[in-house]
Formats: C-alpha cells, structure tokens, sequence
C-alpha cells in the first residue's frame, strides 16, 4: 500500500506525539504490519481520548464512541458523524497532540478504507473489543459531580473482562495480524498462541493498574475487585488512606504476582517469535521487560498508596533496555537475563 505525504504525517509524526514511549515498539514493527497496527493504535487513542474527555457528560461521551465505533463497519465512513464527533468533543480538549489527532479522524479513516478488507475487519473487531471496554469503564464509573466517592468493580470476571478488553485483546490482534503478514508465521498455531499474547495484553494493563492505583482511586476508579478487598477485610475508601498500606499489601503481592505470571506468558509469546522475525520480537521484548522492571519497583515500595510518590520507570532504564536487547538482536538469553 502506498501512503500519501499526508497518510505518513499521521502514521509517523501524530502517532510518535500520541503513543509516547510506546512509540519505540510501533516504530519497529516490520513494515509488513507496521501500518495496520499504527492506524489501530491512532484509532484506540482517539476513542480513548473520548472516553477520558471528563468535561463531557457520559452519554455524549458514549454516543461518541458509539458513533466512532460505527464507521469501522460501514461501506465508506459517515463523514457527518466524525464531524459531529470532532464538534462536541474538541471544544472541551485541553491536550493538543490528542486534539490534533481529532482533527484528522478523517485523514485515520481515509488510510483505513485502503487496507485489504481482512486487515479492515481485525482492525474492526480489535477496535470495538476496545471500544466495549471503555463503554463498560463508564457504565462502571459515572461521572460525579461532587468530590468521588470511590466506586470499584465488584467480581473477578469483572476484573477479567475489563482486562481483556482493554489490552488482552490487543495480543490476539496482533497474532492474527503477523500470521496473515508475514511469512515466518505461517508454522504457528493460532489455537495456542492466541491465548498467550491474551495473556500478555491482561499483564501489561495489571502492571498500568498496579501503578496507577492512587491515581484512580482519587478520581473515584478502583479497579481491584470488591471480592478481593474483602479478603483483606478493606472497603474501597480505605484504600484513600495510605495508613491501610500494611493491611493491603498481602493483596498487592498477590496482584503483582499475578501481573508477573501473565507477563511470563507474554515472554513465552516472545519466545515462540522465529529468530529472523528480530523487529517483532524486540516489540514485544521491549514492553515485558519495562512492566517487570515497574512490578519490581512496585513489590518494594513502602508508598503504593502515595499519590506524592508515582512509581516511573527512568527514561536511562528504558534506554538501557533498548540498548542491551536490540544490540544482540532480540536474543532471548540476553532478554531473560535482563
């Protein structure tokens, strides 16, 4: 496919200012896919800044994404409704970079008719497994008005399903996509891999849970399960006071090794990735071993609970791991040693 100055400056220079550090993983993907998974992650991003745009009711929000969802599966996108989604939600977006890629929703979509329609009906699926989330994350968290009062999912398959579709999902895309791509996939068995790159998604987005805890816990989000705040005796609101720290700790260990058991899934997943495929296992080594590293940061700290005391992996460690892995092209003892 051959892609227009404009098509570059959305897949090149509004996807490195939107993905941040995740940047370095899209960047390397091989070219084969490099574009697909890049116009789904310009998607997600924009349907996620339309969810996380606070300043605006819930249903619009939610029409929002309805409306967003709804051009994945038309014949020809609905130029109306991305207008009128740019309409209501530019007005109230303070970030620029997630306000640029709003404005050139149309420029996504003009790239997205372009792809085969098998690539358009992955990128379609993946997307409104995505967007299925962030609807259930606001039906789960209405807006409140008031100081928040910490609201929190209440069963495990909750927690599972919520996992699933806001980053499990992701791994099975990205399985589908490489096998239908490129040529040294063709030997793997999706039955078996599938599940692990599942897997690997829900770790990534336990380690992001993990992290951010008194964050959304501040604006009223606590996605730890009520079922298993039971088993520490402790409601949601407690975990406001980082005194309950002691209490809740026997918990976060579990939860990190839990996060720690689905990421070694995900090195499985890396593992299974032929030797001479070395951009697509340096994609996936990179984000592993940066969510280890933060697990490891998070098993120590006395302050999980601090919201003065954000546990940020340095950008020196990122660049050393980019380092040690990509020097030795994606070798896994060097990566598992790490």
């Amino acid at each position: 496919m051959r892609l227009s100055p404009s098509d570059q400056h959305l897949l090149g220079d509004v996807l490195k200012r939107v993905s941040r550090s995740f940047y370095l993983t899209l960047a390397i993907l091989p070219r084969a896919v490099r574009s697909q998974i890049g116009l789904a992650y310009l998607l997600a991003r924009a349907a996620d800044t339309i969810a996380d745009t606070g300043d605006l009711d819930d249903a619009v929000r939610l029409e929002c994404l309805r409306y967003l969802k709804g051009q994945l599966w038309g014949s020809t996108p609905d130029l109306a409704q991305i207008k009128k989604i740019q309409g209501r939600v530019l007005t109230t977006q303070s970030n620029p970079d997630e306000g640029r890629l709003l404005e050139e929703l149309e420029g996504c979509f003009h790239i997205y008719q372009q792809f085969s329609p098998t690539d358009r009906a992955q990128i379609a699926q993946v997307l409104s497994v995505l967007i299925g989330g962030m609807e259930f994350d606001l039906h789960q968290f209405p807006k409140q008005k008031d100081a928040p009062t910490v609201r929190a999912l209440q069963a495990i398959h909750d927690f599972e399903y919520y996992t699933y579709a806001v980053a499990g999902c992701v791994g099975e895309f990205w399985t589908k996509m490489v096998c239908s791509h490129l040529p040294g996939f063709r030997g793997w068995d999706q039955a078996c891999m599938i599940p692990l790159g599942i897997r690997y998604g829900k770790g990534l987005q336990m380690v992001n849970i993990l992290r951010d805890l008194p964050r959304d816990l501040r604006n009223g989000r606590c996605y730890i399960p009520t079922v298993l705040l039971d088993q520490v005796s402790l409601v949601p609101d407690q975990l406001l006071d980082e005194s309950s720290t002691q209490v809740f700790r026997p918990l976060f260990r579990k939860l990190i090794q839990e996060a720690r058991d689905h990421l070694d899934q995900g090195w499985r997943y890396t593992m299974a990735i032929p030797c001479m495929e070395i951009r697509l296992r340096l994609a996936c080594m990179w984000p592993i071993l940066i969510g280890i590293r933060t697990l490891q940061q998070l098993s120590v700290s006395p302050l999980v609970l601090s919201p003065n005391s954000p546990i940020k992996i340095a950008r020196s460690d990122v660049y050393q791991i980019v380092a040690s892995t990509g020097l030795t092209g994606g070798c896994g003892t060097v990566g598992t040693a790490y």
